[in-house]
């Protein structure tokens, strides 16, 4: 019976490794789709998002088909509490991914009030982030996942950056107000993108140490 939940965990971590990257791959197209305003590459990450949905699905129901068939006790049961809710977090990464390839479509070809160069940022201390964090949860690596956990407080500086900026222009041209609060809600979704990956983080200790919260 331990040989075949171990089996059944370690195929478990390849998918939520798989599930992980695809998250990364929808973050990635729809920053894309935004700074090309690329509206094909935005439809392509709202169907992906699909996908996505239905990958958690199927993961979702491993996890229930270990919890009913093996019986998991102490840490173990712990690992796959954490699995459900590492694969509820990424799905959200998707959802909130979704909504940023949905501001490119609406604010289509028009000229960007602002260089963006603050969120293609973001985007890549979230894609890091959440490389780092799968790794900490496949090695169950806590001091990896700390020091993970507290580059949102990174995220959460470039957004209030971010919406300084942006209600200074929006404030100076009320013209820039539509766009203004698209790219205002796309900071927000990479900064709750962020919010997510470090919930991963958490999960990472409670594995580990039996704990929800870092103990600092």
């Amino acid at each position: 019976m331990r040989e075949k939940y171990s089996r059944e965990l370690n195929r478990l971590n390849e998918e939520i490794l798989n599930y992980g990257s695809m998250a990364e791959k929808i973050i990635s197209m729809a920053v894309e789709s935004l700074l090309k305003q690329d509206t094909k590459i935005a439809l392509e990450a709202i169907a992906f998002e699909d996908e996505m949905d239905k990958k958690a699905e199927e993961l979702e129901n491993q996890c229930l088909d270990i919890l009913a068939l093996q019986q998991p006790m102490a840490k173990d049961l712990r690992i796959v509490a954490s699995v459900i809710k590492i694969i509820a977090d990424i799905e959200r990464i998707g959802d909130l991914s979704e909504n940023i390839a949905e501001a490119t479509v609406k604010i289509g070809s028009e000229a960007f009030i602002k260089p963006l160069i603050d969120i293609p940022k973001m985007a890549d201390i979230c894609r890091d982030m959440l490389k780092k964090s799968l790794e900490c949860y496949l090695n169950e690596d806590i001091s990896l996942a700390y020091k993970v956990f507290t580059m949102d407080d990174i995220v959460d500086t470039i957004f209030r950056d971010i919406s300084t900026e942006i209600f200074y222009l929006t404030n100076k041209n009320i013209s820039f107000i539509h766009q203004g609060m698209q790219l205002l809600l796309v900071a927000r979704y990479l900064e709750r993108i962020a919010d997510h990956i470090t919930n991963i983080c958490e999960g990472v200790n409670y594995i580990v140490t039996g704990n929800k919260k870092f103990s600092v």
